[in-house]
């Protein structure tokens, strides 16, 4: 493997230990009142720790020197020198942002000058009860690799040391599994003092009853150092679980002639084994994974898509030749959609990732906005472990960010008018995903003093937004947020003020497919509701006929659909229609007529009603005029050729070769609901 290869691998797999410290850390604050757990405390450390040793490898001096002195308050802490409390907490999340930029400046190769670690480092050895770092010290952080003659005894440094170990280290077949390498153990151990490495293959089988995914080998070596015990503890601490281990000490005298090694197995014959690895379940082997280039899944993907497209194909030709439906043909056809069917969903859970990691950046978004808001902000996550295709995660970043900051900025109140209001002094920002008719629904809600409609209407009638006649609803007010150039806020700040943000949130949601809408309530808070779909590639459709047009309408979003009896349609007074439904009244919206395919249908006795559910209507029934039938589509993208069309989502290729325009259910409904139309026109 190239040294650039190593490194890369190395920043990944900083990102999997940024992802476990910061959890721990989250962790510690949620369980701040009962006390800190001793295991979530190594948990952090093992994580910096690990941070540490892969950048001394590569000679990553400022981060080494960082990490050194992260790690020396976070043993402080694990020692009990030193208590949890909500200053120490926030340096520690300080501290986890900073490393976070030091392994972007160093993966990035950028000099990063606005990264200045060492007040910092000052501040957490002040924290730990330290003299701080000085540049002597922190010359002596840097790692010297070694070179480990694993047959022969290394050179032994001048001085006389004052302990000596021995240590038997015997790694299962897990310990590799999950990308360990022994030598970047062995080279840490190596600078502890002056050791001795010996390698016992004695249980290495022939070639023909090798299994090459089992460990065979085991080490055994003696240390001399003058660093206590827990030391050489901590050099195993992330593996302990992943070997089998045993450290004893040695008296400092000289010690008897070292045993002679075991001959090696003949090779006609098993080896013996002398020590079998320890199968119980902490050991078991973790799920093997694999890294694989984006690009690479992408290309996969749009091969897949093609699969599907074709399968459509193939059936709609065997459909038009006339074949039996139970016939062999068929039979064998109906196996090939359900094998393309269980291909696609593989391949599009390989670009599924939990959203844990955006709401981890949220949190530091949320940290650094209150501090130059001034104001004392809690981030409560829910629904980390919620799965979103990669695309959307990396695409719903920068909405999130608007949208947390526009939270603490315009949301909660300064300290002193929560406290007139009898509100904790501490504003709360609740961050939930969770999947819901085969969507995604990201809630961003705060308790906050809500959105001031008075003095949102009164800007944008300023601003020439809004007619001074005009009589506005309060969800017509809250949609002006989401104008181009409004801002509510009076003087320009680090957060807000240049009318930039809301504007690009909803374009940003709407570009994903998904919507935005609000829920505020004066002096309670305000409540953002994001709804996306699961991926940007397939969906399932049910393919309909709207006005002499095929159109397609996302199964995720129907609820059931059903025939009306004419009894069941009612008329209100405002000319609306609505249909009867086991006891409730939901609003009926004509497709044909808001897509200006033909003119508003008087009688629905011929027709189909689709209940959908959504965000703003809770249930509508769309209706349409015959059903087809239920098939897997491929989405594709119309905003590059077309712009964006209201009410339409995407389009598809069917079988036949026709493209057929994918339904967006709630801008549908949307459209129906208020009265409006629009022409169709290509």
């Amino acid at each position: 493997m190239e040294q650039s290869d190593i490194r890369s691998a190395f920043f990944v797999e900083c990102e999997d230990l940024m992802e476990a410290l910061n959890e721990g850390l989250d962790r510690i604050e949620e369980t701040l009142d009962e006390g800190h757990d001793d295991e979530t405390v190594n948990a952090v450390f093992r994580a910096v720790h690990s941070i540490k040793g892969g950048a001394g490898a590569f000679k990553l001096d400022a981060l080494v020197r960082f990490a050194h002195q992260f790690e020396t308050t976070l043993d402080s802490l694990r020692a009990g020198r030193v208590s949890v409390d909500p200053p120490l907490l926030a340096l520690l999340h300080k501290a986890a942002d900073r490393l976070s930029d030091l392994l972007q400046a160093a993966r990035t190769g950028s000099e990063a000058a606005d990264i200045d670690p060492d007040d910092l480092a000052a501040q957490l050895a002040l924290a730990a009860g330290e003299e701080e770092v000085g540049e002597a010290d922190a010359e002596d952080l840097g790692f010297v690799p070694m070179r480990l003659d694993l047959d022969l005894p290394a050179a032994a440094p001048d001085g006389e040391q004052s302990g000596r170990y021995s240590i038997d280290f015997s790694p299962t077949r897990a310990l590799y599994a999950c990308g360990n390498d022994t030598s970047i153990l062995f080279r840490v151990l190596g600078d502890l003092g002056r050791m001795e490495v010996r390698l016992d293959r004695s249980r290495l089988p022939d070639f023909d009853s090798l299994d090459w995914q089992e460990s065979w080998l085991d080490w055994h070596l003696t240390l001399e150092t003058d660093e206590p015990e827990h030391q050489i503890d901590e050099v195993f601490e992330f593996v302990e679980d992943l070997c089998r281990l045993e450290i004893r000490p040695m008296p400092l005298e000289a010690p008897g002639p070292e045993p002679e090694p075991e001959p090696d197995p003949p090779a006609s014959g098993p080896a013996a084994p002398r020590k079998a690895p320890v199968e119980d379940g902490r050991n078991a082997s973790p799920r093997a994974t694999v890294r694989v280039e984006l690009d690479r899944v992408d290309r996969l993907i749009n091969i897949v898509g093609e699969l599907v497209i074709n399968q459509a194909m193939l059936s709609q030709c065997v459909q038009d030749e006339g074949v039996p439906p139970r016939s062999p043909v068929r039979n064998r056809l109906d196996d090939f959609r359900n094998l393309a069917r269980e291909i696609q969903e593989s391949v599009m859970a390989i670009r599924a990732q939990a959203i844990k990691p955006l709401f981890q950046r949220m949190s530091r978004i949320a940290r650094e906005a209150s501090e130059i808001a001034q104001k004392q902000i809690r981030l409560v996550t829910e629904g980390e472990s919620t799965e979103v295709d990669k695309t959307v995660i990396e695409r719903l970043a920068d909405p999130l960010t608007h949208m947390i900051r526009n939270a603490v900025d315009h949301g909660i109140e300064p300290v002193d008018r929560r406290l007139h209001l009898g509100k904790p002094p501490v504003g709360l920002i609740t961050l939930t995903a969770a999947h819901r008719s085969g969507r995604v629904l990201i809630e961003i809600k705060d308790d906050g003093g809500g959105i001031n409609r008075p003095r949102v209407l009164e800007i944008a009638r300023g601003k020439g937004l809004v007619a001074p006649e005009a009589q506005l609803t309060e969800e017509e007010i809250d949609g002006l947020l989401f104008m181009p150039g409004f801002s509510t806020a009076s003087v320009v700040s680090d957060l807000s003020g240049r009318g930039v943000g809301m504007d690009v949130v909803k374009s940003a949601i709407e570009s994903l497919g998904g919507r935005i809408t609000i829920a505020s309530d004066p002096g309670v808070g305000t409540t953002f509701t994001i709804s996306l779909p699961l991926t940007l590639a397939v969906l399932d459709g049910m393919v309909v006929d709207v006005g002499g047009q095929t159109m397609v309408v996302p199964v995720s979003a129907i609820v059931e659909t059903l025939r009306p009896r004419p009894t069941d349609i009612h008329v209100l007074g405002s000319g609306d229609q609505v249909v009867a439904i086991r006891g409730s009244l939901v609003p009926i919206v004509d497709c044909g007529s808001i897509f200006g395919f033909r003119a508003p249908v008087r009688s629905y006795e011929e027709s189909v009603l689709l209940l959908v559910e959504t965000a703003r209507q809770k249930l509508c029934a769309l209706v349409v005029d015959t059903i087809h039938d239920q098939r897997q589509v491929v989405i594709k993208g119309l905003e590059n050729g077309y712009g964006r069309i209201p009410g339409v989502a995407a389009a598809t290729i069917l079988g036949d070769g026709r493209i057929a325009l994918i339904i967006a259910p709630e801008e549908a409904v949307d459209i129906g609901t208020s009265g409006g139309t629009f022409s169709m026109e290509f």
